[in-house]
């Protein structure tokens, strides 16, 4: 009896063969929806990213577009900022890629120069609002 227990309670959770893909914690099967909250859902995941959210200056962001990532589309949007940073300073404008999956800011992507090719950004005084 005590040894069917385990096997009774893997049996409810599955096998991974069951599962969708995963891509950075989120389910990424099929198309992906267009984000229609992009920017308030950036700005939630930028207050995480950001060390200090308060101060940042110059921040434009560009629309969604499909971007293939993996070998799969999916929509990334292009934020350019200059941070302040823990001393105060400044030290110039970052470029950043945000992946949505499933319609949701899902990670901040680092090394942008080729995601973020030919972005139009237009201005995103949210980014510059920013509070702790």
């Amino acid at each position: 009896m005590i040894l069917a227990l385990p096997l009774a309670l893997a049996g409810c959770f599955g096998s991974d063969g069951d599962r969708p893909s995963l891509i950075g914690g989120s389910q990424a099967g099929g198309p992906q929806p267009f984000p229609d909250n992009f920017r308030s859902d950036t700005l939630a995941l930028m207050r995480a990213y950001l060390n200090n959210p308060v101060g940042v200056r110059e921040a434009g962001m560009a629309d969604p577009v499909q971007r293939e990532l993996g070998g799969r589309q999916f929509y990334v949007s292009c934020l350019r900022f200059n941070p302040r940073e823990t001393d105060g300073s400044y030290k110039g404008t970052r470029e950043r890629a945000v992946v949505f999956v499933n319609g949701r800011a899902d990670r901040v992507v680092d090394k942008a120069s080729e995601l973020c090719a030919g972005a139009v950004y237009g201005p995103f005084p949210e980014l510059e609002k920013m509070t702790r």
